[in-house]
């Protein structure tokens, strides 16, 4: 599942909403290890584009 995850943010990147939304998807799906494993994929690939977004999740835990 944490690649499939990937996936989907990776086509929705695009923008921001959309992206938020997926990675609360994502992230009802995953493992506690996948989860930890996926944030720091996100922060990686799109800390510098997506950082708001990002944030709001982890920190608000929307999951």
């Amino acid at each position: 599942m944490l690649e499939y995850a990937k996936l989907i943010l990776e086509k929705v990147s695009f923008d921001m909403f959309l992206f938020q939304k997926e990675l609360v998807k994502s992230l009802k799906w995953l493992t506690g290890t996948e989860k930890e494993m996926l944030q720091s994929w996100v922060v990686t690939k799109y800390g510098n584009s997506h950082a708001d977004a990002i944030n709001d999740v982890f920190k608000n835990k929307k999951y």
